[in-house]
Protein backbone atom coordinates (compact mmCIF):
# COMPACT_ATOMS: atom_id res chain seq x y z
CA UNK A 1 0.00 0.00 0.00
CA UNK A 2 1.31 3.50 -0.93
CA UNK A 3 2.54 5.82 1.85
CA UNK A 4 1.26 9.35 1.27
CA UNK A 5 3.87 12.06 1.90
CA UNK A 6 1.35 14.89 2.20
CA UNK A 7 -2.25 15.04 3.42
CA UNK A 8 -4.62 14.11 0.61
CA UNK A 9 -7.10 16.92 -0.15
CA UNK A 10 -10.79 16.22 0.23
CA UNK A 11 -11.39 15.78 -3.51
CA UNK A 12 -14.76 14.95 -4.92
CA UNK A 13 -14.90 11.69 -6.87
CA UNK A 14 -14.61 13.34 -10.29
CA UNK A 15 -11.64 15.46 -9.12
CA UNK A 16 -9.38 12.65 -7.94
CA UNK A 17 -6.19 12.06 -9.97
CA UNK A 18 -6.21 8.85 -11.97
CA UNK A 19 -3.07 7.67 -10.18
CA UNK A 20 -0.21 9.16 -8.11
CA UNK A 21 1.99 11.32 -10.30
CA UNK A 22 -0.98 12.71 -12.25
CA UNK A 23 -2.74 16.01 -11.64
CA UNK A 24 -6.17 16.24 -10.03
CA UNK A 25 -9.13 17.24 -12.20
CA UNK A 26 -10.96 20.18 -10.52
CA UNK A 27 -13.53 22.38 -12.24
CA UNK A 28 -12.07 25.24 -14.34
CA UNK A 29 -13.80 28.27 -15.90
CA UNK A 30 -13.77 28.34 -19.74
CA UNK A 31 -10.96 30.94 -20.02
CA UNK A 32 -8.66 28.80 -17.86
CA UNK A 33 -9.43 25.69 -19.91
CA UNK A 34 -8.40 27.59 -23.05
CA UNK A 35 -5.17 28.62 -21.29
CA UNK A 36 -4.42 25.01 -20.34
CA UNK A 37 -4.92 23.94 -23.97
CA UNK A 38 -2.58 26.72 -25.17
CA UNK A 39 0.14 25.76 -22.68
CA UNK A 40 -0.29 22.11 -23.67
CA UNK A 41 0.32 23.03 -27.31
CA UNK A 42 3.36 25.19 -26.46
CA UNK A 43 4.94 22.63 -24.13
CA UNK A 44 4.15 19.65 -26.38
CA UNK A 45 5.81 21.28 -29.39
CA UNK A 46 8.77 22.60 -27.38
CA UNK A 47 9.79 19.09 -26.31
CA UNK A 48 10.52 17.91 -29.84
CA UNK A 49 11.10 21.07 -31.88
CA UNK A 50 14.71 21.62 -30.84
CA UNK A 51 15.77 18.15 -31.92
CA UNK A 52 13.66 18.42 -35.08
CA UNK A 53 15.41 21.68 -36.00
CA UNK A 54 18.81 20.00 -35.61
CA UNK A 55 17.73 17.00 -37.70
CA UNK A 56 16.26 19.19 -40.45
CA UNK A 57 19.40 21.34 -40.64
CA UNK A 58 22.04 18.71 -39.87
CA UNK A 59 24.11 19.26 -43.07
CA UNK A 60 24.05 23.03 -42.41
CA UNK A 61 25.10 22.62 -38.76
CA UNK A 62 27.88 20.18 -39.68
CA UNK A 63 29.31 22.77 -42.04
CA UNK A 64 28.92 25.67 -39.60
CA UNK A 65 30.42 23.85 -36.61
CA UNK A 66 33.00 21.84 -38.60
CA UNK A 67 31.57 18.45 -37.63
CA UNK A 68 32.09 15.10 -39.31
CA UNK A 69 29.04 13.01 -40.34
CA UNK A 70 29.71 10.74 -37.33
CA UNK A 71 29.68 13.76 -34.98
CA UNK A 72 26.53 15.05 -36.65
CA UNK A 73 24.70 11.78 -36.05
CA UNK A 74 26.05 11.92 -32.49
CA UNK A 75 23.96 15.05 -31.88
CA UNK A 76 20.78 13.16 -32.72
CA UNK A 77 21.96 10.18 -30.64
CA UNK A 78 22.57 12.40 -27.57
CA UNK A 79 18.94 13.49 -27.62
CA UNK A 80 17.66 9.93 -28.04
CA UNK A 81 19.90 8.51 -25.26
CA UNK A 82 18.55 10.80 -22.56
CA UNK A 83 15.01 10.91 -23.88
CA UNK A 84 14.57 7.13 -23.81
CA UNK A 85 16.12 6.65 -20.36
CA UNK A 86 14.43 9.60 -18.63
CA UNK A 87 11.18 7.66 -18.19
CA UNK A 88 12.96 5.06 -16.05
CA UNK A 89 12.87 7.39 -13.06
CA UNK A 90 10.63 10.25 -14.23
CA UNK A 91 7.34 8.52 -13.35
CA UNK A 92 8.45 7.77 -9.78
CA UNK A 93 9.88 11.29 -9.46
CA UNK A 94 6.45 12.70 -10.32
CA UNK A 95 4.82 10.36 -7.81
CA UNK A 96 7.15 11.29 -4.95
CA UNK A 97 8.00 14.97 -5.56
CA UNK A 98 5.03 16.16 -7.59
CA UNK A 99 4.35 17.03 -11.18
CA UNK A 100 5.05 20.74 -10.67
CA UNK A 101 8.65 20.27 -9.55
CA UNK A 102 9.18 17.75 -12.35
CA UNK A 103 7.96 20.33 -14.89
CA UNK A 104 10.04 23.20 -13.57
CA UNK A 105 13.28 21.21 -13.29
CA UNK A 106 12.92 19.66 -16.76
CA UNK A 107 12.16 22.89 -18.61
CA UNK A 108 14.38 25.06 -16.40
CA UNK A 109 17.46 22.95 -17.10
CA UNK A 110 16.68 22.91 -20.81
CA UNK A 111 16.21 26.70 -20.97
CA UNK A 112 19.42 27.38 -18.99
CA UNK A 113 21.56 25.15 -21.22
CA UNK A 114 19.97 26.60 -24.37
CA UNK A 115 20.99 30.11 -23.31
CA UNK A 116 24.48 28.92 -22.22
CA UNK A 117 25.05 27.25 -25.60
CA UNK A 118 24.60 30.60 -27.38
CA UNK A 119 27.71 31.93 -25.63
CA UNK A 120 29.90 28.84 -26.02
CA UNK A 121 28.88 27.01 -29.19
CA UNK A 122 31.41 24.16 -29.04
CA UNK A 123 30.73 20.56 -30.04
CA UNK A 124 30.78 19.52 -26.37
CA UNK A 125 28.17 22.09 -25.33
CA UNK A 126 26.11 21.16 -28.37
CA UNK A 127 26.09 17.55 -27.16
CA UNK A 128 25.08 18.67 -23.65
CA UNK A 129 22.38 20.83 -25.17
CA UNK A 130 20.96 17.93 -27.14
CA UNK A 131 21.07 15.70 -24.05
CA UNK A 132 19.19 18.34 -22.03
CA UNK A 133 16.75 18.60 -24.91
CA UNK A 134 16.18 14.85 -24.62
CA UNK A 135 15.35 15.15 -20.92
CA UNK A 136 13.09 18.12 -21.60
CA UNK A 137 11.45 16.19 -24.43
CA UNK A 138 10.54 13.37 -22.05
CA UNK A 139 9.18 15.91 -19.55
CA UNK A 140 7.30 17.91 -22.18
CA UNK A 141 5.56 14.93 -23.77
CA UNK A 142 4.08 14.09 -20.36
CA UNK A 143 3.36 17.72 -19.45
CA UNK A 144 1.66 18.44 -22.76
CA UNK A 145 -0.70 15.53 -22.16
CA UNK A 146 -1.41 16.48 -18.53
CA UNK A 147 -2.11 20.11 -19.46
CA UNK A 148 -4.37 19.02 -22.32
CA UNK A 149 -6.40 16.83 -19.93
CA UNK A 150 -7.32 19.99 -17.99
CA UNK A 151 -8.84 21.71 -21.04
CA UNK A 152 -12.16 19.80 -21.04
CA UNK A 153 -14.28 17.96 -18.45
CA UNK A 154 -13.26 14.49 -17.33
CA UNK A 155 -15.66 12.65 -19.67
CA UNK A 156 -13.41 13.68 -22.58
CA UNK A 157 -10.26 12.22 -21.01
CA UNK A 158 -9.75 9.56 -23.70
CA UNK A 159 -10.14 12.04 -26.57
CA UNK A 160 -7.82 14.57 -24.91
CA UNK A 161 -5.21 11.90 -24.21
CA UNK A 162 -5.03 11.13 -27.93
CA UNK A 163 -4.57 14.84 -28.71
CA UNK A 164 -2.02 15.33 -25.92
CA UNK A 165 0.28 12.50 -26.98
CA UNK A 166 0.04 13.62 -30.60
CA UNK A 167 1.24 17.19 -30.00
CA UNK A 168 4.93 16.24 -30.13
CA UNK A 169 4.41 14.89 -33.66
CA UNK A 170 3.80 18.44 -34.90
CA UNK A 171 7.43 19.33 -34.13
CA UNK A 172 9.05 17.79 -37.23
CA UNK A 173 6.91 19.44 -39.94
CA UNK A 174 7.01 22.76 -38.04
CA UNK A 175 10.81 22.56 -37.89
CA UNK A 176 11.01 22.19 -41.67
CA UNK A 177 8.58 25.09 -42.14
CA UNK A 178 10.53 27.40 -39.79
CA UNK A 179 14.06 26.40 -40.83
CA UNK A 180 14.49 28.47 -44.03
CA UNK A 181 13.70 31.68 -42.15
CA UNK A 182 16.06 30.79 -39.32
CA UNK A 183 19.14 29.89 -41.38
CA UNK A 184 18.81 32.46 -44.17
CA UNK A 185 21.55 34.60 -42.56
CA UNK A 186 23.99 31.71 -42.88
CA UNK A 187 24.64 31.45 -39.13
CA UNK A 188 23.69 28.65 -36.73
CA UNK A 189 22.96 31.01 -33.83
CA UNK A 190 19.44 31.81 -35.02
CA UNK A 191 18.41 28.16 -34.60
CA UNK A 192 19.53 28.18 -30.98
CA UNK A 193 18.12 31.66 -30.29
CA UNK A 194 14.77 30.31 -31.39
CA UNK A 195 15.16 27.11 -29.35
CA UNK A 196 16.26 29.04 -26.24
CA UNK A 197 13.36 31.49 -26.61
CA UNK A 198 10.86 28.66 -26.98
CA UNK A 199 12.27 26.85 -23.93
CA UNK A 200 12.06 30.05 -21.84
CA UNK A 201 8.46 30.67 -22.96
CA UNK A 202 7.47 27.09 -22.06
CA UNK A 203 9.23 27.40 -18.68
CA UNK A 204 7.41 30.66 -17.95
CA UNK A 205 4.09 29.13 -18.99
CA UNK A 206 4.31 26.13 -16.63
CA UNK A 207 5.43 28.39 -13.75
CA UNK A 208 2.59 30.88 -14.27
CA UNK A 209 -0.17 28.36 -15.00
CA UNK A 210 0.52 25.46 -12.69
CA UNK A 211 -1.11 22.07 -12.92
CA UNK A 212 -3.54 21.22 -10.12
CA UNK A 213 -1.80 19.27 -7.35
CA UNK A 214 -1.88 15.50 -7.23
CA UNK A 215 -1.20 12.90 -4.58
CA UNK A 216 2.43 12.41 -3.54
CA UNK A 217 3.50 8.97 -2.35
CA UNK A 218 6.79 7.37 -1.36
CA UNK A 219 7.93 5.73 -4.58
CA UNK A 220 11.72 5.40 -4.76
CA UNK A 221 13.70 2.43 -3.44
CA UNK A 222 17.54 2.16 -3.39
CA UNK A 223 17.58 -0.66 -5.98
CA UNK A 224 15.74 1.61 -8.45
CA UNK A 225 18.94 3.58 -8.89
CA UNK A 226 21.00 0.43 -9.45
CA UNK A 227 18.60 -0.65 -12.20
CA UNK A 228 18.81 2.83 -13.73
CA UNK A 229 22.62 2.75 -13.54
CA UNK A 230 22.58 -0.50 -15.55
CA UNK A 231 19.77 0.16 -18.03
CA UNK A 232 20.61 3.79 -18.88
CA UNK A 233 24.09 3.01 -20.32
CA UNK A 234 22.70 -0.16 -21.96
CA UNK A 235 20.09 1.84 -23.87
CA UNK A 236 22.63 4.59 -24.59
CA UNK A 237 25.01 2.05 -26.13
CA UNK A 238 22.21 0.64 -28.29
CA UNK A 239 21.41 4.15 -29.49
CA UNK A 240 25.08 4.73 -30.33
CA UNK A 241 25.28 1.46 -32.30
CA UNK A 242 22.12 2.25 -34.30
CA UNK A 243 23.07 5.87 -34.99
CA UNK A 244 26.74 5.23 -35.84
CA UNK A 245 26.47 1.85 -37.56
CA UNK A 246 25.56 3.03 -41.04
CA UNK A 247 27.83 6.12 -40.83
CA UNK A 248 30.99 4.22 -39.87
CA UNK A 249 29.65 0.97 -41.45
CA UNK A 250 28.76 -2.00 -39.34
CA UNK A 251 31.53 -4.46 -40.15
CA UNK A 252 34.33 -1.89 -40.43
CA UNK A 253 34.14 -0.62 -36.84
CA UNK A 254 34.98 -3.29 -34.22
CA UNK A 255 34.04 -1.12 -31.24
CA UNK A 256 30.40 -1.16 -32.37
CA UNK A 257 30.36 -4.90 -31.70
CA UNK A 258 31.88 -4.42 -28.26
CA UNK A 259 29.33 -1.70 -27.50
CA UNK A 260 26.52 -4.07 -28.47
CA UNK A 261 27.95 -6.83 -26.24
CA UNK A 262 28.24 -4.38 -23.32
CA UNK A 263 24.64 -3.21 -23.86
CA UNK A 264 23.31 -6.78 -23.82
CA UNK A 265 25.36 -7.61 -20.70
CA UNK A 266 24.17 -4.53 -18.78
CA UNK A 267 20.53 -5.01 -19.79
CA UNK A 268 20.59 -8.71 -18.89
CA UNK A 269 22.05 -7.91 -15.45
CA UNK A 270 19.37 -5.28 -14.85
CA UNK A 271 16.57 -7.66 -15.87
CA UNK A 272 17.91 -10.42 -13.56
CA UNK A 273 17.94 -7.97 -10.63
CA UNK A 274 14.42 -6.78 -11.44
CA UNK A 275 13.14 -10.32 -11.88
CA UNK A 276 13.94 -11.23 -8.26
CA UNK A 277 13.03 -7.96 -6.55
CA UNK A 278 10.03 -7.76 -4.23
CA UNK A 279 8.93 -4.35 -5.63
CA UNK A 280 10.56 -4.19 -9.06
CA UNK A 281 10.89 -1.07 -11.15
CA UNK A 282 10.26 -3.20 -14.24
CA UNK A 283 7.74 -6.05 -14.21
CA UNK A 284 9.79 -8.67 -16.07
CA UNK A 285 7.20 -11.44 -15.84
CA UNK A 286 4.55 -9.20 -17.40
CA UNK A 287 7.03 -8.05 -20.05
CA UNK A 288 7.58 -11.63 -21.22
CA UNK A 289 3.86 -12.46 -21.47
CA UNK A 290 2.57 -13.07 -25.00
CA UNK A 291 0.18 -10.03 -25.22
CA UNK A 292 2.94 -7.66 -24.12
CA UNK A 293 5.44 -9.20 -26.55
CA UNK A 294 2.87 -8.65 -29.30
CA UNK A 295 2.51 -5.03 -28.16
CA UNK A 296 6.30 -4.50 -28.14
CA UNK A 297 6.67 -5.95 -31.64
CA UNK A 298 3.73 -3.91 -32.93
CA UNK A 299 4.91 -0.63 -31.40
CA UNK A 300 8.43 -1.17 -32.75
CA UNK A 301 7.28 -1.96 -36.30
CA UNK A 302 4.84 0.97 -36.36
CA UNK A 303 7.66 3.36 -35.52
CA UNK A 304 9.92 1.58 -38.02
CA UNK A 305 7.39 2.26 -40.78
CA UNK A 306 7.48 6.02 -40.20
CA UNK A 307 11.14 6.00 -41.34
CA UNK A 308 9.84 5.79 -44.92
CA UNK A 309 9.04 9.48 -44.53
CA UNK A 310 11.73 10.64 -42.12
CA UNK A 311 14.57 8.91 -43.97
CA UNK A 312 13.30 7.78 -47.38
CA UNK A 313 11.52 10.84 -48.80
CA UNK A 314 13.82 13.39 -47.14
CA UNK A 315 16.89 11.39 -48.17
CA UNK A 316 15.76 11.19 -51.80
CA UNK A 317 14.94 14.90 -51.95
CA UNK A 318 18.34 15.79 -50.48
CA UNK A 319 20.00 13.48 -53.00
CA UNK A 320 18.24 15.42 -55.76
CA UNK A 321 19.46 18.74 -54.38
CA UNK A 322 16.36 19.85 -52.48
CA UNK A 323 16.86 21.81 -49.27
CA UNK A 324 14.48 23.05 -46.55
CA UNK A 325 13.37 25.96 -48.74
CA UNK A 326 12.24 23.69 -51.59
CA UNK A 327 10.64 21.19 -49.21
CA UNK A 328 8.58 23.76 -47.32
CA UNK A 329 5.33 23.13 -49.28
CA UNK A 330 5.73 19.36 -48.79
CA UNK A 331 6.00 19.78 -45.03
CA UNK A 332 2.98 22.06 -44.99
CA UNK A 333 1.07 19.12 -46.49
CA UNK A 334 2.67 16.76 -43.94
CA UNK A 335 1.65 19.09 -41.07
CA UNK A 336 -1.92 19.10 -42.38
CA UNK A 337 -1.81 15.29 -42.57
CA UNK A 338 -0.55 14.88 -38.98
CA UNK A 339 -3.27 17.23 -37.69
CA UNK A 340 -5.87 15.30 -39.70
CA UNK A 341 -4.63 12.00 -38.28
CA UNK A 342 -4.67 13.24 -34.67
CA UNK A 343 -8.11 14.81 -35.09
CA UNK A 344 -9.54 11.70 -36.73
CA UNK A 345 -8.14 9.47 -34.01
CA UNK A 346 -9.44 11.76 -31.24
CA UNK A 347 -12.93 12.25 -32.72
CA UNK A 348 -13.46 8.55 -33.40
CA UNK A 349 -11.87 7.41 -30.14
CA UNK A 350 -13.41 4.46 -28.36
CA UNK A 351 -12.21 1.24 -26.72
CA UNK A 352 -13.76 -0.87 -29.49
CA UNK A 353 -12.15 1.23 -32.24
CA UNK A 354 -8.53 1.14 -31.05
CA UNK A 355 -7.49 -1.89 -33.11
CA UNK A 356 -9.34 -0.56 -36.16
CA UNK A 357 -7.51 2.77 -35.92
CA UNK A 358 -4.13 1.05 -35.68
CA UNK A 359 -4.93 -1.15 -38.68
CA UNK A 360 -5.98 1.92 -40.67
CA UNK A 361 -2.73 3.71 -39.74
CA UNK A 362 -0.67 0.74 -40.97
CA UNK A 363 -2.66 0.61 -44.21
CA UNK A 364 -2.03 4.33 -44.80
CA UNK A 365 1.70 4.04 -44.09
CA UNK A 366 1.99 1.02 -46.39
CA UNK A 367 -0.03 2.70 -49.16
CA UNK A 368 2.23 5.76 -49.04
CA UNK A 369 5.36 3.62 -49.35
CA UNK A 370 3.96 1.67 -52.31
CA UNK A 371 2.90 4.88 -54.06
CA UNK A 372 6.51 6.09 -53.87
CA UNK A 373 8.23 2.98 -55.22
CA UNK A 374 8.50 4.19 -58.84
CA UNK A 375 10.10 7.60 -58.43
CA UNK A 376 12.50 9.18 -60.95
CA UNK A 377 15.17 11.86 -60.77
CA UNK A 378 12.65 14.29 -62.26
CA UNK A 379 10.35 14.08 -59.23
CA UNK A 380 10.17 17.10 -56.97
CA UNK A 381 8.54 17.73 -53.55
CA UNK A 382 5.10 18.47 -55.02
CA UNK A 383 5.04 14.97 -56.54
CA UNK A 384 5.00 13.53 -53.00
CA UNK A 385 1.99 15.50 -51.75
CA UNK A 386 -0.53 12.65 -51.93
CA UNK A 387 1.69 9.85 -50.62
CA UNK A 388 3.11 11.89 -47.76
CA UNK A 389 -0.30 13.23 -46.76
CA UNK A 390 -1.44 9.61 -46.40
CA UNK A 391 1.73 8.70 -44.47
CA UNK A 392 1.39 11.65 -42.10
CA UNK A 393 -2.30 10.87 -41.47
CA UNK A 394 -1.21 7.34 -40.52
CA UNK A 395 1.59 8.68 -38.30
CA UNK A 396 -0.78 11.04 -36.53
CA UNK A 397 -3.43 8.37 -36.11
CA UNK A 398 -1.56 5.47 -34.51
CA UNK A 399 0.13 7.03 -31.46
CA UNK A 400 -2.98 7.75 -29.39
CA UNK A 401 -4.60 4.31 -29.84
CA UNK A 402 -1.24 2.60 -29.24
CA UNK A 403 -0.79 4.37 -25.90
CA UNK A 404 -4.39 3.72 -24.87
CA UNK A 405 -3.94 0.02 -25.67
CA UNK A 406 -0.78 -0.15 -23.56
CA UNK A 407 -2.24 1.81 -20.64
CA UNK A 408 -5.31 -0.45 -20.59
CA UNK A 409 -3.13 -3.57 -20.42
CA UNK A 410 -0.88 -2.04 -17.73
CA UNK A 411 -3.68 -0.82 -15.44
CA UNK A 412 -5.33 -4.24 -15.55
CA UNK A 413 -2.24 -5.51 -13.75
CA UNK A 414 -1.94 -2.57 -11.34
CA UNK A 415 -0.50 0.94 -11.08
CA UNK A 416 2.99 -0.49 -10.44
CA UNK A 417 3.02 -1.75 -14.05
CA UNK A 418 2.76 1.79 -15.49
CA UNK A 419 6.51 2.43 -15.31
CA UNK A 420 7.15 -0.77 -17.25
CA UNK A 421 4.69 0.33 -19.91
CA UNK A 422 6.12 3.87 -20.17
CA UNK A 423 9.69 2.60 -20.46
CA UNK A 424 8.66 -0.04 -22.99
CA UNK A 425 6.82 2.52 -25.10
CA UNK A 426 9.71 4.98 -24.97
CA UNK A 427 12.28 2.33 -25.92
CA UNK A 428 10.22 0.87 -28.78
CA UNK A 429 9.51 4.31 -30.26
CA UNK A 430 13.08 5.60 -29.99
CA UNK A 431 14.85 2.40 -31.06
CA UNK A 432 12.19 1.72 -33.71
CA UNK A 433 12.84 5.10 -35.32
CA UNK A 434 16.62 4.70 -35.13
CA UNK A 435 16.45 1.11 -36.39
CA UNK A 436 14.24 2.23 -39.27
CA UNK A 437 16.78 4.83 -40.37
CA UNK A 438 19.70 2.44 -39.82
CA UNK A 439 18.17 -0.48 -41.74
CA UNK A 440 16.77 1.61 -44.60
CA UNK A 441 19.96 3.65 -45.03
CA UNK A 442 22.11 0.50 -45.04
CA UNK A 443 19.77 -1.15 -47.54
CA UNK A 444 19.75 1.97 -49.70
CA UNK A 445 23.56 2.14 -49.72
CA UNK A 446 23.82 -1.54 -50.65
CA UNK A 447 21.29 -1.21 -53.49
CA UNK A 448 22.97 1.98 -54.74
CA UNK A 449 26.28 0.15 -55.07
CA UNK A 450 24.57 -2.71 -56.94
CA UNK A 451 22.87 -0.31 -59.36
CA UNK A 452 26.01 1.83 -59.80
CA UNK A 453 28.03 -1.25 -60.76
CA UNK A 454 25.33 -2.34 -63.21
CA UNK A 455 25.05 1.11 -64.82
CA UNK A 456 28.81 1.66 -65.10
CA UNK A 457 29.33 -1.79 -66.62
CA UNK A 458 26.89 -0.84 -69.39
CA UNK A 459 28.78 2.36 -70.31
CA UNK A 460 30.59 1.43 -73.55
CA UNK A 461 32.54 4.37 -75.09
CA UNK A 462 32.08 2.75 -78.53
CA UNK A 463 28.30 3.06 -78.22
CA UNK A 464 27.01 5.88 -80.44
CA UNK A 465 24.45 7.18 -77.94
CA UNK A 466 27.00 7.25 -75.14
CA UNK A 467 29.58 8.95 -77.35
CA UNK A 468 27.03 11.64 -78.22
CA UNK A 469 26.19 12.13 -74.53
CA UNK A 470 29.88 12.43 -73.63
CA UNK A 471 30.31 15.03 -76.37
CA UNK A 472 27.41 17.03 -74.96
CA UNK A 473 28.88 16.87 -71.45
CA UNK A 474 32.25 18.08 -72.78
CA UNK A 475 30.63 21.02 -74.59
CA UNK A 476 29.24 22.25 -71.27
CA UNK A 477 32.82 23.01 -70.18
CA UNK A 478 34.01 24.45 -73.51
CA UNK A 479 33.72 28.04 -72.27
CA UNK A 480 35.66 27.49 -69.02
CA UNK A 481 38.12 24.64 -69.79
CA UNK A 482 40.43 25.15 -72.76
CA UNK A 483 42.43 21.92 -72.44
CA UNK A 484 40.60 19.20 -74.48
CA UNK A 485 41.94 16.43 -72.22
CA UNK A 486 40.56 18.23 -69.18
CA UNK A 487 37.20 18.66 -70.96
CA UNK A 488 37.03 14.93 -71.65
CA UNK A 489 37.81 14.17 -68.00
CA UNK A 490 35.21 16.66 -66.76
CA UNK A 491 32.58 15.32 -69.15
CA UNK A 492 33.25 11.73 -68.09
CA UNK A 493 33.09 12.69 -64.40
CA UNK A 494 29.80 14.51 -64.99
CA UNK A 495 28.33 11.46 -66.70
CA UNK A 496 29.49 9.23 -63.84
CA UNK A 497 27.77 11.63 -61.41
CA UNK A 498 24.53 11.34 -63.38
CA UNK A 499 24.82 7.53 -63.30
CA UNK A 500 25.32 7.61 -59.53
CA UNK A 501 22.30 9.88 -59.10
CA UNK A 502 20.13 7.47 -61.07
CA UNK A 503 21.49 4.55 -59.03
CA UNK A 504 20.52 6.39 -55.84
CA UNK A 505 17.01 7.04 -57.10
CA UNK A 506 16.57 3.35 -57.94
CA UNK A 507 17.93 2.41 -54.51
CA UNK A 508 15.43 4.71 -52.78
CA UNK A 509 12.66 3.09 -54.81
CA UNK A 510 13.78 -0.23 -53.35
CA UNK A 511 13.62 1.35 -49.88
CA UNK A 512 10.03 2.46 -50.49
CA UNK A 513 9.15 -0.99 -51.80
CA UNK A 514 10.69 -2.65 -48.74
CA UNK A 515 8.74 -0.35 -46.39
CA UNK A 516 5.51 -1.15 -48.22
CA UNK A 517 6.15 -4.89 -48.02
CA UNK A 518 6.91 -4.67 -44.29
CA UNK A 519 3.66 -2.75 -43.79
CA UNK A 520 1.63 -5.31 -45.75
CA UNK A 521 3.22 -8.19 -43.85
CA UNK A 522 2.61 -6.46 -40.52
CA UNK A 523 -0.99 -5.71 -41.45
CA UNK A 524 -1.55 -9.37 -42.39
CA UNK A 525 -0.02 -10.51 -39.08
CA UNK A 526 -2.29 -8.22 -37.07
CA UNK A 527 -5.36 -9.33 -39.00
CA UNK A 528 -4.50 -12.97 -38.30
CA UNK A 529 -4.08 -12.20 -34.59
CA UNK A 530 -7.43 -10.37 -34.55
CA UNK A 531 -9.21 -13.25 -36.28
CA UNK A 532 -7.56 -15.78 -33.94
CA UNK A 533 -8.64 -13.75 -30.88
CA UNK A 534 -12.22 -13.47 -32.15
CA UNK A 535 -12.43 -17.21 -32.92
CA UNK A 536 -11.06 -18.14 -29.47
CA UNK A 537 -13.53 -15.77 -27.82
CA UNK A 538 -16.47 -17.37 -29.64
CA UNK A 539 -15.21 -20.87 -28.86
CA UNK A 540 -14.97 -20.04 -25.14
CA UNK A 541 -18.52 -18.71 -25.19
CA UNK A 542 -19.81 -21.93 -26.72
CA UNK A 543 -17.62 -24.20 -24.55
CA UNK A 544 -17.51 -22.69 -21.07
CA UNK A 545 -15.33 -24.51 -18.54
CA UNK A 546 -17.19 -27.13 -16.51
CA UNK A 547 -17.55 -27.03 -12.73
CA UNK A 548 -14.48 -27.90 -10.70
CA UNK A 549 -15.00 -31.20 -8.90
Amino acid sequence: MSTYLKPVPDWEEHEKPTLPGSASMPWHPPHRRVAYAAVALLVGITGGLGNALVTANLPFLQGQLGLTPAQGSGLVAAYAMVNVTANLLAFKFRQQYGIRLFAEIGLGLYAALAVLHLFVGSFETTLLMRAASGFAGAACSTLGTLYMLQSLPRRYTGNLLVVGVGLSQLAVPLAWLFSPGLVDTGQWHNLYFFEAGLALCAFAAVVLLKLPPGAQVKAFEPLDFLTFALLAPAVALLVIVLSQGYVRWWLDTPWLGWALIAAITLATTAFIIEHYRRNPLLQTRWLTSLPVLHFIAGAFVLRFLTAEQSYGVIGLMRQLGMGPDQMRPLFAVILAGVITGIATSALTFGPKRIIGQILMAIALLGSAALLDQNRTSLDRPHDFFLSQFLASVGSGMFMGPLIMLGITQALKQGVDHMITFLVTLSITQTLGGLAGSAVLSSYQLHREQVYSSALVSQLDPADGVLAQRLKQQQQLYAGVVTDPVQRVAQGTAQLAQVARREANVRAFNDVFSLSGQVALGFLGWLLLLSVRTAVLKQWRKRHPPGPVS
